[in-house]
């Protein structure tokens, strides 16, 4: 990743993924693409059902960091 300071505002940063970075993200996209479809063909999950985890695991995320931020 490349991130660079705004001459403007110093608190705002852009941030970009770098030629590495994108061949990663592929590399990636590739792999849980091959995933996907490795569920659906055997019948374990169906992209509703991989939905309905990932806003599962979303709620449980916030609900974690909001007990976090509570601590402090």
């Amino acid at each position: 990743m490349h991130h660079q300071r705004s001459e403007i505002d110093r608190r705002s940063v852009r941030v970009r993924l770098t030629e590495k970075g994108r061949g990663i993200r592929t590399t990636l996209n590739d792999l849980f693409s091959r995933h996907t479809e490795g569920f659906e063909k055997r019948g374990i999950i169906n992209a509703e059902g991989m939905e309905d985890i990932n806003q599962s695991l979303k709620r449980m995320e916030r609900y974690w960091t909001d007990q976090i931020r509570y601590i402090y």
